[in-house]
């Protein structure tokens, strides 16, 4: 057999062979480079794990919510991205998903039973009416926040991981004391310094400015003093409004409804209790023995260093052991379970309260019932009169005929901006996709209708735009003009400050310096900190005189003027006094330094395991098209 194929490997047929085979090589990789960009585009990938941009966007909208929430208005992708919080927030999921695939990787791998408790603290994965846990609950939760059960199962691990992994990198973490007592030692060292204030009558004040400057100041403050474009639109709705009659709910759909939802409007029953851990049977039996003696269940945990665990009003399907909701349940009185082999460890538990279930009867569902059937007949209106609208639309009716056709309602919106702000400066208390539908509009533009969720419909024309322009300097001169005194008198004031300070780094005297201007030195020995910040020019005092080193001249502006002033001496910190704050610093400094390597820690895992994003794919995923090239990056986001 060895011989047969050595001389098929010498005939011309091999060679022929060989050669497809390379080509087939090449054809097959050519094509899956080109497939692979018909797949899905990973906006971050590290290692085995990614984020594809449906979920980036999913959970940069989130993002978004939140800043819209804290802005008491829409925010836009746009504003987002201009103002740096794309970068920073893709640069920090980066590292996060970095991290979180190294310690997979590592072995660091919560166990099951802490994903799972965690879920059970979240009240809304619960049935209000029985209690249990909800599967459909839990799933409609998160769809809502564009998450599945996996994604969130996931991000808990991750949270587990990156938690216990902090908690053994801070372990037993302590500095040199020689840190703090560096720090003490210039936190209570003291100073010698003299200074003096300029005011605006020593540097002299701007006359009233032309009309030639207005206008040039109002180039200058164009970002400042542009109005936006401001668009009107006419919105249809089609849900009844406040003058509706409520839809009619007939005892016999109520009857239907109750019957059909018997099962789940009966309250369980529940039972208060407190169970103990015990680490063996044996502890278990002697917790239980003295439980029934009647010791308190705090004494009998205190002298076992158990910590209990006491539920109230709590049903059957809220306990995650079976074996422990099978001996509390089986009780058929209040009392004390024998030990119970729990999934992890043993356990007792003490049966204070039973509340036995009961079936809810018809009136006491009826309200709930009401608003439930009326909810859906006020969607089922909603649904009828987009068809008809839309019928009337398709028949070439304007926007007005088809309200009137379809028994919807059109009401005219005050003019707003892409932000979502009124011309007063309020925010305009509107869905986010009624502002984004305006603005993809032009003026006279009209959008088909929208489901806005939940049964929620719309459409609307935009009735006009009004573009972005600058106001007339006859109506906003007087402000203008007193902006315009202000900055120049700023600017006198500071080059009147710095010719003396001048003066005094030339080598001048800082009391002749000030006696020119009819100043009055200020000169003060072995200032602190704090003291020198109690000063009524305080702010400035601090950062020059502890800010320059001996003989250094320093200025800055105050309340009161432009502060001029010297350095003239630094006494080093008395030990006996800094001692103390050593001793304050330190575990301070120690929880500082923790924080720094764990970001290094960090940022080592993400690149161990190669993590890198897309901020192009990133904006596509968002919606948001790249800068022009040579165009300025955007601003670092503010620190959150």
């Amino acid at each position: 057999m060895i011989t047969l194929f050595r001389n098929f490997a010498k005939s011309k047929w091999a060679v022929g062979l060989f050669a497809l085979i390379i080509l087939s090589f090449v054809v097959v990789g050519a094509q899956s480079d080109i497939f692979a960009n018909l797949g899905p585009r990973h906006v971050i990938s590290a290692g085995e794990r990614s984020v594809d941009q449906q979920r980036f966007r999913a959970d940069f909208e989130r993002v978004r919510a939140n800043i819209s929430e804290q802005a008491g208005r829409p925010v836009s992708f746009e504003e987002l991205v201009e103002q740096g919080y794309l970068g920073q927030f893709l640069e920090s999921q980066t590292q996060r998903l970095g991290f979180s695939a190294w310690a997979w990787k590592a072995g660091i791998r919560p166990g099951k039973e802490l994903v799972l408790k965690r879920i059970r603290e979240v009240p809304a994965f619960f049935n209000s009416i029985t209690g249990q846990f909800d599967q459909e609950l839990y799933v409609q939760a998160l769809s809502q926040q564009s998450i599945t059960p996996e994604m969130l199962e996931q991000d808990l691990r991750d949270e587990f991981a990156a938690a216990h992994y902090g908690a053994g990198l801070a372990a037993g973490v302590r500095l040199p004391a020689v840190y703090s007592a560096l720090l003490a030692a210039q936190a209570m060292e003291t100073r010698d310094g003299a200074w003096f204030t300029v005011t605006q009558a020593m540097a002299g004040s701007a006359g009233q400015p032309t009309d030639e400057q207005l206008n040039a100041f109002i180039k200058e403050m164009d970002a400042q003093l542009r109005r936006p474009e401001f668009r009107k639109v006419s919105l249809v709705l089609f849900t009844p409004g406040p003058n509706d009659a409520r839809p009619a709910v007939t005892e016999e759909q109520l009857r239907e409804r109750f019957e059909f939802r018997k099962d789940s409007l009966t309250q369980p029953e529940t039972r208060s209790f407190t169970v103990l851990s015990a680490p063996s049977k044996e502890v278990a039996d002697k917790i239980a023995a003295e439980l029934r003696a009647g010791k308190p269940v705090a004494e009998v945990a205190a002298a076992n260093r158990i910590q209990p665990t006491p539920y109230n009003n709590t049903p059957r399907t809220a306990l995650g052991d079976p074996a422990i909701a099978d001996a509390v349940f089986g009780l058929q009185a209040a009392g004390t379970t024998a030990a119970i082999q729990a999934r992890v460890g043993f356990a007792v538990a003490q049966v204070t309260a039973i509340n036995a279930g009961r079936d809810v009867t018809f009136e006491e569902a009826r309200p709930a019932l009401v608003q439930e059937l009326q909810a859906e007949a006020a969607k089922t209106v909603a649904y009828d009169r987009v068809k008809k609208f839309e019928d009337a639309r398709a028949e070439g009716k304007s926007i007005a005929d088809a309200v009137a056709a379809s028994g919807a309602r059109l009401t005219q919106l005050p003019a707003f901006t892409q932000q979502g702000q009124l011309e007063n400066g309020q925010p305009m208390q509107a869905p986010p996709a009624i502002i984004e539908t305006a603005y993809a509009l032009s003026k006279g533009g009209e959008s088909d209708v929208i489901n806005a969720a939940d049964g929620q419909y719309f459409a609307l024309r935009v009735d006009d735009v009004i573009p972005s322009a600058l106001p007339p300097l006859d109506e906003f001169r007087a402000p203008l003009t007193q902006a315009w005194v202000q900055r120049e008198n700023a600017r006198l004031l500071s080059a009147k400050a710095e010719e003396l300070a001048g003066r005094v780094r030339a080598g001048e005297d800082i009391t002749a310096v000030a006696a020119s201007v009819n100043a009055s030195v200020t000169v003060r020995t072995n200032v602190a900190a704090d003291q020198a910040s109690q000063n009524a020019n305080g702010a400035a005092v601090l950062r020059g005189l502890f800010g320059q080193g001996k003989d250094q001249v320093f200025t800055g502006n105050s309340e009161t003027g432009f502060i001029v002033g010297r350095v003239n001496a630094i006494h080093a910190a008395d030990p006996a006094k800094a001692a103390p704050l050593i001793a304050q610093l330190a575990p301070r400094m120690s929880a500082e330094w923790v924080d720094g390597i764990s970001q290094h820690a960090i940022t080592a895992a993400a690149a161990r395991v190669k993590a890198k994003n897309s901020e192009q794919d990133a904006r596509t995923a968002i919606g948001v098209t790249a800068p022009a090239a040579g165009a300025p990056a955007p601003a670092p986001a503010p620190a959150q």
